[in-house]
């Protein structure tokens, strides 16, 4: 099987232009490809994790990546998948945000002698004249085909701003510079990205000629990941400080019956074949496939033995064995009690399962709340400090729980 035909089997692949001579640049590791990535938080999250998946998986086949740090366009924002305008961010902290995302792109990409760049479009959009856009790039773009663009749809409901209208240009031009920079040949995105990606194509060979070797493949993976990089308490973040590999672990363990065989295919280094073999897996054997999913991702993002705890604290808490030694803890002090007791609605406040003593409240009455595996019948419920002892695993709802320790 080809490098491309097994991103088509992995079902990354959504669109792509000029299939045979995408096919000759990655099956041969002649592609000097890019990927985006707009630095507006301080760490990468899944949504990321699916492009860095993939750069890792051209790399090995030989093949060149740039990792394109989105400094510029991240001043105006992406109005892609948008109902409202991004956030303002300031130079300084999208400066800060770019040297996070270098440290955690160096786990993925190998950017030693030269085998790949990471590069700052900071370099050369914020020195362009406007006069000079104006005439040498505006030129080649057609108002009313920008208007047409999926990225545009959303925001022209409640109004798009010309600020945001100039995105497709800059990210154009992105292409455009790397394509005469550093010969890049071929760009990335996710399938919401296709407008965007076209022009940057449609840019290079009218500036350029026809002849100029610039083409565009899109993923159906990375949109998937934006949304998978979201979930009801917030994103899912790539840096140990903001989801601890045990959460990060927790999260794949919990993907849905129907999404685990896809996200194997897309996201993991398993042969295929392998993964071919679960598909006629059902009941507790799609919980081991989860297994399997959750350990590679998160020997992957946070290395094998960050895995190993997770797993074993995962097991201990689902009866399944292990050690709950790395099971996320909260201590407790003598002055967290009240006559040598805590009630559950501040020891769930304590222990972040909820913001509030009223959201907490509501947690137990709705039957969500259990401590060792016993499910919490009153909301006015005590524990003395004896009885929490060396430790009680309290829970709220299937994905949050911790273990509750007297100090």
């Amino acid at each position: 099987m080809t490098v491309y035909d097994e991103l088509v089997a992995r079902g990354l692949i959504a669109q792509v232009t000029d299939e045979e001579e995408i096919k000759e640049l990655i099956n041969n590791g002649k592609a000097v490809f890019y990927i985006g990535f707009d630095p507006t938080a301080d760490s990468l999250h899944v949504g990321h994790f699916m492009a860095l998946c993939l750069m890792k998986r051209l790399q090995m086949a030989g093949n060149k990546p740039i990792a394109l740090i989105g400094q510029g366009t991240a001043m105006i924002g992406d109005p892609s998948g948008r109902t409202d305008m991004r956030q303002m961010l300031t130079k300084e902290t999208l400066e800060h945000n770019a040297e996070c995302f270098k440290k955690q792109m160096s786990r993925f990409i190998d950017f030693s002698e030269g085998k790949a760049l990471m590069v700052n479009n900071a370099d050369w959009l914020l020195d362009l004249n406007y006069v000079d856009v104006l005439r040498e790039v505006g030129a080649h773009f057609s108002v009313n085909r920008m208007l047409t663009a999926e990225c545009y749809k959303q925001r022209m409901e409640k109004g798009l701003s010309f600020l945001e209208f100039n995105y497709m240009i800059m990210q154009s031009y992105d292409f455009y510079a790397l394509f005469q920079k550093y010969g890049c040949n071929l760009q990335f995105g996710g399938d919401d990205q296709w407008s965007n990606m076209l022009g940057g194509t449609e840019l290079i060979r009218r500036k350029l000629g026809k002849d100029a070797y610039a083409m565009t493949i899109t993923l159906l993976l990375n949109s998937e990941g934006k949304k998978m990089g979201k979930t009801q308490s917030g994103a899912v973040w790539l840096d140990p400080n903001k989801t601890t590999p045990y959460d990060f672990y927790q999260y794949w363990r919990n993907v849905g019956d129907a999404d685990v065989l896809k996200c194997l295919r897309m996201l993991t280094f398993l042969p295929l074949e392998q993964i071919d073999e679960m598909d006629s897996w059902e009941g507790s054997q799609l919980n081991t496939a989860k297994e399997i999913l959750a350990f590679e991702l998160t020997k992957l993002v946070h290395g094998e033995e960050e895995a190993q705890k997770a797993q074993n604290a995962a097991r201990a808490l689902f009866g399944g064995g292990g050690d709950d030694a790395n099971m996320p803890t909260c201590e407790l002090t003598e002055e967290d009690m009240t006559d040598g007791a805590v009630d559950i609605l501040t020891l769930l406040v304590k222990a972040e399962l909820a913001a509030t003593k009223s959201e907490a409240r509501r947690n137990v009455v709705q039957g969500g709340v259990s401590v060792d595996g016993n499910k919490v019948e009153d909301f006015k419920m005590t524990l003395t400090a004896q009885e929490i002892g060396e430790g009680i695993v309290l829970r709220r709802g299937k994905k949050k729980y911790c273990k509750v320790v007297m100090k």
